[in-house]
């Protein structure tokens, strides 16, 4: 028998979380459900978008942060990807309308239609659907 599971909730470690909270609240648009202490300043925050969640933890405790982000670190996150079951053209105009600078979504070899993009940590972000349209 398998576990019943509703759902997953990945952790992504960030460099600074008020910048991290701008891009995923105020870009992105999802809301704060959870958080170590309140305020911006947290260091563990639970987030919540539609039926999606995401926590983001603190990659270094406020007195051992570092003045600049690891590169090496940063490179590393580009392995990571979350996907998100969404429509790509509305996130493109959401993004675009809020600064971001994105290429417009593409179809897959596999059909799926995507928009790709990074966050201030460099984890790369895909919403997707399949492509309904047919698109090429």
């Amino acid at each position: 028998m398998a576990i019943k599971v509703d759902g997953v909730t990945p952790l992504v470690q960030v460099f600074d979380m008020p910048t991290s909270l701008r891009y995923y609240r105020d870009v992105i648009g999802f809301e704060v459900v959870m958080q170590s202490s309140p305020g911006d300043e947290c260091d563990w925050c639970c987030l919540k978008l539609d039926n999606a969640y995401v926590m983001l933890n603190t990659a270094y405790e406020k007195e051992f942060r570092p003045a600049q982000r690891d590169p090496f670190r940063v490179a590393a996150h580009e392995d990571s990807t979350l996907y998100f079951a969404a429509d790509p053209d509305e996130a493109y105009e959401q993004l675009r309308s809020m600064g971001v600078d994105v290429d417009p979504p593409k179809i897959a070899p596999y059909g799926m239609k995507q928009l790709y993009v990074k966050d201030p940590d460099g984890y790369v972000i895909c919403f997707q659907c399949q492509n309904v349209e047919g698109d090429k």
